[in-house]
């Protein structure tokens, strides 16, 4: 284990050589991949969900309230409450569109400001899904209500004050992962002027491969 306190604090890229790339199960929405690596002087395997990748919306309103969505996810057997997403899987379309596209049909809403307010992964042990998350602002109803199918046929909409989502985490009581981290990173950058805040189409060079695509 090595420390070195001088250097600024981020992850690092990491070139390894993929001795051999498969696709072992094939999903409706995404797939699992098996790859063998040469990694420290030896051989490893991993698998792994082979995700498209998201992009989930923080819509806050000039009273700093959150819009916040309620609906059933299934391999928890929760309906929880989220903010706005959606998976990247129209091809080459830009991130932002995206989330425009989503907010618009989860939300019926629009959005004049958009800014880029974080990006994570959700589980970079098992898998290569990478989110981002648009801070929008300045909004307005959408022209069009969208029809609304499954889980998103009984979404319930509510606005919360974003001190109130805030305490809503640190007390457990909401464990969305991109309402989690949008959340404190909205209440961090709000504390410093929203100078945090990146442009709404600077580029994501972390955004998950194409599904399927061979890893390098």
């Amino acid at each position: 284990m090595t420390s070195r306190m001088t250097e600024l604090l981020q992850d690092d890229p990491a070139e390894v050589e993929v001795i051999r790339s498969e696709t072992v199960f094939e999903g409706r929405v995404w797939n699992i991949r098996r790859d063998e690596v040469s990694y420290a002087g030896e051989s490893i395997v991993r698998e792994y969900m082979d995700h498209t990748g998201a992009v989930a919306i923080l819509a806050l309103d000039d009273e700093d309230r959150v819009l916040l969505i309620k609906q059933y996810r299934h391999p928890v057997r929760m309906r929880d409450w989220e903010i706005p997403a959606g998976l990247l899987d129209v091809a080459e379309e830009h991130p932002l569109l995206a989330a425009q596209r989503e907010l618009a049909e989860e939300a019926d809403l629009t959005a004049a400001r958009w800014d880029v307010l974080g990006e994570f992964y959700t589980t970079p042990g098992g898998s290569d899904e990478a989110i981002r998350i648009y801070l929008a602002r300045d909004l307005a109803a959408a022209p069009e209500v969208f029809a609304r199918s499954a889980e998103e046929a009984d979404i319930e909409v509510r606005w919360v004050p974003l001190d109130e989502v805030v305490d809503a985490v640190l007390d457990r009581r909401v464990q969305n992962p991109s309402l989690v981290v949008g959340a404190l990173a909205a209440h961090t950058s709000r504390a410093r002027g929203w100078a945090t805040l990146a442009p709404g189409d600077v580029p994501w060079p972390r955004r998950s491969r194409a599904i399927g695509a061979a890893t390098t």
